[in-house]
């Protein structure tokens, strides 16, 4: 397989570990300490319920259990969300530009053809179509205020930077969207991979997505991240969670601002910030500090970057200054 269907991402990149990781987009606070017992305490010597019931009918709350699918994570959901959309007549995929590239390269796998739109506005299908949103998006941190019905088509909204929200309210969405939910950046807990695929109805999309699971498709860890989901407490967590990432948020910010960076909008605690000098990225790794290069994303230049906290915030700021000492 060619190198450039391999999706690039943040994160562990094979090399000596980092001091500070300022490329990832989850939470660097770490989840609930109720929640993160449930995860250790996890029964690993049994399977799950294969049918993942009481789970489903947790994360439903008062609707309906069946239209809830678990999914090992964003990664799983999306690429059996979009062969489900194939084999239920979709003929095209709209993805976001710029976003997450495993929409696109779920799509190429199977041969779909991918059109890319910057705003809802642009899209414009002309066969049926699969389409992606992400709300708040990755890598830009920026959302809409609500997404059109495309009607005929199949929406899948991403949404899981939602919870990580610092401004601004949830987008209004149309009635007939799918959602893909994954708590684990929230949580901060990436590496446990679980989330669920929501249908608004039970259709032709829906019977595939539920065929296409794989048997036992959550861990015993995975089904206790998400069982605590929906706790108040963890909820109650997450609104403190957020008020700190805010104060970081605002910090960091000002910091890159002072040193020359340019930096745009974002409604969560990651954003796109463009160094007043081009390499910065490897420079900074040579100094215990990652950043999310965005060239991957079609951003040349820029990187992404997330809020971390002030002690890592200090060794980023001593970094750049020691780099602007050693090109001076």
């Amino acid at each position: 397989m060619s190198a450039t269907w391999l999706p690039e991402h943040g994160g562990p990149d094979g090399g000596p570990a980092v001091a500070h990781d300022f490329s990832t987009n989850a939470s660097p606070i770490g989840p609930p300490r109720a929640l993160w017992q449930a995860v250790q305490d996890a029964d690993r010597r049994s399977y799950p319920d294969p049918g993942y019931r009481a789970l489903r009918h947790r994360l439903a709350g008062t609707g309906d259990a069946d239209l809830v699918l678990p999914a090992a994570g964003g990664a799983e959901g999306i690429r059996r969300m979009t062969l489900a959309a194939m084999l239920a007549g979709y003929r095209e995929v709209w993805v976001p530009q710029p976003g997450f590239g495993d929409y696109a390269h779920a799509a190429r796998a199977l041969g779909l053809p991918v059109r890319g739109y910057t705003q809802p506005d642009d899209i414009r299908p002309t066969v049926p179509a699969l389409v992606w949103a992400c709300e708040p998006c990755n890598p830009t941190g920026a959302s809409v205020p609500a997404w059109p019905a495309l009607d005929g088509h199949l929406l899948v909204v991403d949404r899981a930077y939602e919870p990580l929200r610092l401004h601004g309210d949830t987008p209004v969405l149309p009635a007939g969207a799918w959602q893909l939910v994954c708590p684990n950046k929230a949580l901060g807990l990436t590496g446990v991979r679980a989330g669920c695929l929501v249908a608004p109805s039970a259709g032709e999309a829906w019977a595939h997505a539920r065929s296409l699971a794989p048997s036992w498709v959550l861990s015993a860890e995975g089904v206790a991240m998400l069982m605590h989901w929906p706790d108040d407490d963890t909820q109650a967590w997450l609104a403190g969670a957020r008020a700190t990432l805010r104060d970081w948020t605002t910090c960091q910010r000002a910091l890159l601002a002072g040193l020359g960076w340019q930096q745009q909008p974002s409604c969560t605690n990651f954003w796109l910030a463009r160094p007043p000098r081009a390499g910065m990225a490897p420079r900074l790794l040579e100094r215990g500090i990652r950043v999310r290069d965005a060239a991957s994303f079609g951003l040349a230049g820029w990187v992404r970057v997330s809020a971390q906290p002030p002690t890592a915030q200090q060794a980023l700021r001593q970094a750049l200054l020691d780099i602007d000492g050693d090109d001076s």
